[in-house]
This record gives structure tokens, C-alpha cells and sequence, in this order.
């Protein structure tokens, strides 16, 4: 392996809010081999070094900003990990950045699309034989170390130097009983209390979103450290602590969009230490696609409502965003005392800055306050109005209110779109894809169904978009005006034998952080003042085989071995067992012959019902296999690999 440690100590001033770029680490990938067209791939890692001008139109979106430290210059310099997969040869690459918004400092994108072995980085090597050159860079401050990217971000602090204070509130739902709480979202690096004796700090403890929360006695617990609590009398599975308390100096988080902003903008046009870090690649690269899977999703969604898709100069950043599985999300991204980390499920994450309106595109009137707002309401009639894929699967629906990213917000209308959004829905897939079919802390076994296969065709629809102007498929999720949605309370789902159907859903809610909130980004009401749901809807389910009825039906939805839905139940050894499980579905496979579905009173044909041979259920699978390349949400070269996959599921089903 050939690595070329390279300090670029003298990197020039840029035109740009790029201001250098050390390139760490040069690297052959796949040791030097060719892939395809585009030839052998090199590595880089680089620390980048921002300088962003408060008083540039393009940087006023960026909470707190003029709270910052400033250079002599006036402006605020801020430096972020970034990491580029290219073409050694740029001038044989496809022209294409396809830049993955880190979740949560990881990198998934070549999981996402290069589908082989888990142990296999670059699985089948299929964007490396596109030719695409794939970007990432930190844009979250408080990662665990041990992650590959992260953004090193100054503090805001007031006019008089004196540092700014604020709650923060920590959530804790346990699967096992516990005597501590982190203070921080999974491994994440939390917020240190000022005063771990502050008799103001108040934890609570509730059994279901919906209920009241009690309070716990400030005696009763304590600060362990600067990371988590001790509560002596335990924790209990299921059930909801929230704790608040103040802590100082908040990090400004805006810089992490800015960063992805700016870094993009230098890989497309350029400046002075460009030739030297990355071969003369704006010479070649012409667009630039932004795809965010979950967090990293929602983030795209509110790096659009910001305004960020504009440079400095007002140059478009991402001709192309996707936005997957994020449902009608937004986020901590931008805002004073920022958790990034924090999402929202039905029972992780309640009540954060997630699900907050406006969802849709287009400009739309929430009938409880009479707000009207839309979520591109500051990108789309700009230079820097990309076009944009929406994709969400089954539980987006279930466990992050997609539905309201094409509704109106009472739900009782189809939302309009704009000519540049589609929108594509999964049907019967869970939040990631290709799960082992097993139980983990759930009631029915995980769903397995791998929706990559799709997104690999998307991926060739939005280049062909955005490169040659050649539409994509039309958008395909359930709508109001053919009756494809139901609340859960009307879906009628078969009564599958041993099978509890879900009476709950994740509801997007009113919430009040404060005046100052939607202003600003400042919180001063945690938890937060919550108000009145948003309607939820689900698609509806097929009376035979309980599933999904419209969207993007894949091979297993068109001859299926079993009913694949986005919701599931927890366990009860985990507490809540009447609540969803967070991010999986349900795989509930057939009976395998009609005496079997006879005894156990199962309504859903059985397989013997439904094919007469392995050899009839594989040529029905390439007959529907054929049907969605032809509609583009297949590639014609994968399909052999997807009746493989089948085969390989009615073996296991039927073993």
C-alpha cells in the first residue's frame, strides 16, 4: 500500500470559506487495483480549515454565529475531518461527487450501495466502477473519539465574554434495570452539568409518552459524573426518565452544515492548494449528489429549510439531494446547546426539535395555529434549488411520520409537489435493510427485505437527472385521493395466528421550546410545552397477504413468502411490550401448506397455495424482478442476484 503522508504547512488562502487543506494520508484502494472504467481509486484523508464571514448574507442562517470568537479579520475559523475516495486519473471518473452526510461520525455509504459481504468494505465495488468520487466530512461536534470524522467547532460565548448558560435535557429508556443514566444520546459526548449539586437539576419517570410524568426526589439521585446520573433504587426497563439541568458554552453547531457546504463548494470550483491536494479535480467534477441515510437524512431536510445549498457566492452546492428513511424529519443541527444525536421514535427520543412543521415541500397551513410554511420555502426559487429523492420505507411510516411529507398537515388532502421532488416509498421494508430474520427484543422476527437493490437504480435515475436532464420515475407512495392510507385504528391488517397487531403509532407533536426557538434556535422551555398531534397515516395492507399496497413493491412484496411490514413490538422482557419497537418491522412468514394455515386459523394463503414449486415461486420473483426494471427501480445487471437472494429466503422459510 502506497501512503504519501503529505503536510500541506504552507496552503494558500482560498477565494473561498475554505481556507486550507492538509492532506493527512494518501492511500491506494484495493492496493492499486482497477474496478472499471474509471481505473484505480486513491484515498485521502485531510483535516479542512474554515473562515466564515458573519456578515456575508449566505452565513446570517448560522445560530449564534456573531456570538463567536473572531480573527483579526472578523471572521470565525472553525476545521472539520473530511475524506475523499477518487479516481487516481480524475479525468476518468464520471463527473459525479456523491457526498454521505456522516451519521453520527460513521460512513455508510458504500454498505448502502456496494452490496457483497458485511466483512467486504467495498462489497461489489459498484461505485467504484461508476466512477463516482465519494466525499465525507465531519459536521458533528460531539462524536464519540474513537469516530472517523468530526467537526472542531469554537464556542459562543456573550458580548461581555461571559459564558452563555441553558437546560439540557437527557432521556433515558432502559432495556435492563440499571442504577445509571448517560447524560449524552447513546455513546455520545454529553454536556457537563455546571453544579452536579444543583438541587434545581429535576428528573422525572413516566410509562408512556402520552402520560404524565412524576417526579423523582432530588435525594434520591445524584450526579456520578460529568457524563451520567446514579439513581440507587434502579431503573426500570421500559419505562421514561427525563432529566434537566443547566449546563454552559455551547458549541455552535451550525458550523457543521456550513463545513459541507464550503468543502463541496471547494471541490467544484476550486482554488489555490486544490491541484496540489487532489490532482486537478474541479477541472472535472461537475455535480455533486448529497445523500443522508436516517440522521443524516434529516439533517439534508434541514440543510435545505436553512438555506445552505447556496455557497458564498450563491453557486448551487448539491444539484442532487436525497434525503432517505428521515421521514418528515428535521433536527438539533443548527441551534444553541445542539444534540445532534437526538431523533425521535416511539419510544427513543421524545420530544426533541425533530418532527416539526412544516414537513412538505411546498408552503402549507398547519389548521391549529395558522402558520404556513414550507420546508424549501428558502431554497426552492434560488440558484441553490437541487432536485430531491425522498425515500422512506414501511416503518417511516410507523415510527417517524413520513406520511406528512406529502399530506396536508391535517392529513386529510395529497400534498402538491414540486416538479423537482419525488417521493418513493418502500413498501414493507424496516428502517435498515437486509436484517437478519430473528428476534431481537421484539415480538416477530425482523424484517429482511433489502431495499438497496432500489436505491442502486435510484442512485443511476437521480445522476441521469441532474447529468442529461432525463426524468426519473414518476413518485410512488400511498395517497389520500386513491385511498392507499389509514390511521392505525382503521387499518385492517389479517389476524395473523399468534400475532398482536399494533395499536399505537409515533406521532409528530406541537411542541413549544420557547420564544426564541424559531428565531434564534435558542430553547428555554425543556421539556418542551407539547400541544396537540399531527394526523398519522400508514399504508394500507392487501386482505390476503397483509401487505403494503402501494409504493415501490419489491420482488418480495410481488411473490411473497410472508407479510414484511415497517412495525413491530417490543419484548417483554424489555418493558412497553404494547409499544413499537424502534427501527424494525416484522417478517411473518406463511404457513407452508394449507393444513398448516387450516390448523392454526391463519387467513393468509399458504405457500403450497401459492406456488407450485421452488422452481414456479423463482420464475414469478424474475417476472416481477423484469417488471421493476423495467420501470427503473431495478437494474437490469442485478437482477440475478436478487432471484439468488430469493432462492436463498425460501430455503430458510421453508426449512
Amino acid at each position: 500500500m502506497r501512503i504519501l503522508a503529505v503536510l500541506l504547512a504552507t496552503a494558500l488562502s482560498l477565494a473561498a470559506a475554505t481556507r486550507h487543506v492538509r492532506v493527512i494520508e494518501r492511500t491506494d484502494v484495493l492496493a492499486g487495483a482497477s474496478t472499471g472504467p474509471a481505473g484505480p481509486y486513491e484515498r485521502l484523508v485531510m483535516k479542512a480549515e474554515f473562515a466564515v464571514d458573519p456578515k456575508l448574507p449566505a452565513n446570517r442562517i448560522i445560530a449564534d454565529l456573531d456570538l463567536a470568537p473572531k480573527s483579526e479579520d472578523g471572521l470565525v475559523e472553525f476545521s472539520a475531518d473530511a475524506i475523499v475516495l477518487k479516481p487516481r486519473d480524475p479525468a476518468k471518473g464520471n463527473g459525479t461527487i456523491l457526498f454521505e452526510v456522516s451519521n453520527r461520525g460513521g460512513m455508510g455509504l458504500l454498505r448502502t450501495f456496494d452490496i457483497g459481504a458485511a466483512n467486504d468494505e467495498f462489497g461489489d465495488r459498484y461505485l467504484l466502477e461508476q466512477g463516482y468520487t465519494l466525499v465525507w466530512v465531519g459536521w458533528q461536534f460531539d462524536v464519540p473519539a474513537k469516530q472517523a470524522l468530526k467537526l472542531y467547532t469554537p464556542i459562543a460565548r456573550r458580548a461581555d465574554g461571559q459564558p452563555i448558560v441553558g437546560l439540557i435535557r437527557s432521556e433515558y429508556i432502559p432495556s435492563t434495570r440499571s442504577t445509571t443514566m448517560p447524560l449524552a444520546d447513546r455513546n455520545h459526548v454529553a454536556y457537563a452539568p455546571i453544579d452536579q449539586n444543583d438541587a434545581e437539576a429535576r428528573l422525572t419517570v413516566r410509562a408512556t409518552p402520552e402520560s404524565a410524568p412524576r417526579p423523582i426526589p432530588r435525594a434520591a439521585w445524584k450526579f456520578a459524573d460529568d457524563a451520567s446520573i446514579a439513581l440507587p433504587a434502579g431503573f426500570e426497563p421500559g419505562r421514561i426518565y427525563e432529566l434537566v439541568y443547566r449546563a454552559q458554552n455551547p458549541p455552535i453547531a451550525g458550523l457543521g452544515p456550513a463545513a459541507i457546504r464550503d468543502f463541496i463548494s471547494y471541490l467544484r470550483h476550486g482554488g489555490a492548494s486544490v491541484t496540489s491536494a487532489l490532482g486537478d479535480q474541479p477541472r472535472y467534477l461537475k455535480r455533486a449528489i448529497g445523500f443522508g441515510t436516517s440522521q443524516s437524512g434529516r439533517f439534508l431536510r434541514t440543510f435545505l429549510y436553512d438555506g445552505f445549498n447556496a455557497d458564498e457566492k450563491g453557486r448551487i452546492v448539491f444539484d442532487g439531494v436525497w434525503p432517505h428513511v428521515a421521514g418528515a424529519g428535521r433536527g438539533s443541527f443548527n441551534i444553541r446547546f445542539a444534540q445532534p444525536s437526538r431523533d425521535g421514535h416511539p419510544m427513543m427520543n421524545l420530544f426533541y426539535p425533530t418532527d416539526l412543521f412544516p414537513f412538505t415541500d411546498l408552503p402549507e397551513s398547519d389548521p391549529d395555529t395558522g402558520v404556513k410554511a414550507g420546508l424549501l420555502d428558502r431554497t426552492l426559487n434560488t440558484p441553490g434549488a437541487p432536485k430531491i429523492f425522498y425515500t422512506n420505507g414501511s416503518y417511516e411510516y410507523w415510527g417517524r411520520a413520513a406520511s406528512l411529507i406529502h399530506t396536508t398537515a391535517d392529513g386529510k388532502h395529497d400534498a402538491p409537489l414540486p416538479s423537482t421532488t419525488r417521493i418513493y416509498f418502500l413498501a414493507g421494508t424496516q428502517h435498515g435493510p437486509n436484517a437478519r430474520p430473528e428476534r431481537n427484543h421484539t415480538q416477530n422476527r425482523a424484517n429482511p427485505s433489502d431495499y438497496r437493490w432500489t436505491l442502486r437504480a435510484l442512485l443511476e435515475a437521480m445522476n441521469a437527472w441532474i447529468k442529461d436532464g432525463v426524468e426519473p420515475p414518476a413518485s410512488e407512495y400511498p395517497r389520500v385521493d386513491r385511498g392507499e392510507l389509514a390511521t392505525v385504528e382503521t387499518l385492517r391488517l389479517p389476524r395473523m395466528p399468534g400475532v398482536e397487531p399494533p395499536r399505537h403509532i409515533y406521532s409528530a407533536y406541537h411542541l413549544d421550546f420557547g420564544p426564541e426557538f424559531q428565531s434564534a434556535g435558542v430553547v428555554s422551555i425543556e421539556p418542551p410545552k407539547v400541544g396537540k398531534p399531527f394526523p398519522q397515516l400508514v399504508s394500507k395492507v392487501g386482505a390476503e397477504d397483509g401487505n403494503e399496497v402501494a409504493g415501490v413493491r419489491s420482488v418480495d412484496l410481488r411473490a411473497p413468502l410472508a407479510t414484511y411490514s415497517g412495525w413491530n413490538l417490543r419484548s417483554g422482557d424489555i418493558g412497553a411490550p404494547d409499544r413499537l419497537a424502534d427501527m424494525i418491522g416484522s417478517f411473518i412468514p406463511y404457513a407452508k401448506t394449507k393444513a398448516e394455515r387450516e390448523k392454526s386459523r391463519d387467513p393468509r394463503p399458504s405457500i403450497e397455495e401459492r406456488y407450485r414449486s421452488r422452481e414456479d415461486y423463482l420464475a414469478k420473483v424474475k417476472t416481477a424482478a423484469a417488471d421493476l426494471a423495467r420501470q427503473r427501480f431495478l437494474r437490469e445487471a442485478d437482477i440475478p442476484r436478487v432471484v439468488e437472494a430469493a432462492g436463498a429466503r425460501w430455503d430458510l422459510v421453508m426449512k
